[in-house]
């Protein structure tokens, strides 16, 4: 059994002290905490794209400041990313060995993969309504956590089938 104080340590019990050294602080941090920095949005333009932009709350095209409020519990957080003025809430926990994370109206299940470059999410199980997708109808959607100067960096794409891209968002958080 997994004792560890927080949830990507008990997900990942066998990687997550290669994760490079800003991965590894922002995930054991517990409680309530914010972090700054700055990321790029991109958005996809197609009426599909917009729609499912907006059943999972995701930020407005552009590039500036962001914020990262994130309150932690050994089982669960509660993530909260503010980007020129609209906030993108999900939570997250685990479950059957992957990280679960509602955002909007979509529950995603994502394997994680850590190496000494950095924390992947790759989709195995999709929810909408509490009724399953196809996850191959997800492989265009990905995240990676990284360290870049010595600060945190994360890189997220999603795209879907017949709906393009729908976004790509990346930038860098001061952890310290």
């Amino acid at each position: 059994m997994n004792t560890a104080d927080n949830l990507f340590e008990r997900l990942l019990p066998e990687g997550f002290d290669r994760l490079p050294a800003t991965v590894r602080r922002l995930h054991r941090a517990s409680g309530r905490r914010s972090y700054h920095g700055d990321v790029v949005v991109r958005r996809g333009r197609g009426l599909l794209s917009r729609l499912c932009g907006w059943a999972t709350g995701l930020p407005p095209a552009g590039n500036g400041p962001i914020r990262v409020d994130i309150q932690s519990t050994p089982d669960r957080e509660a993530w909260t990313r503010h980007v020129a003025g609209h906030a993108m809430s999900s939570r997250l926990w685990g479950g059957g060995g992957l990280l679960r994370e509602r955002l909007g109206l979509v529950t995603f299940g994502f394997r994680l993969r850590a190496s000494a470059d950095g924390l992947d999410w790759a989709v195995e199980r999709v929810h909408v309504f509490g009724l399953p997708l196809p996850a191959r109808l997800f492989d265009g959607v990905h995240a990676r956590e990284s360290e870049r100067g010595g600060r945190y960096a994360f890189h997220v794409v999603a795209a879907l089938p017949g709906a393009g891209a729908l976004v790509e968002y990346q930038g860098v958080l001061d952890v310290d």
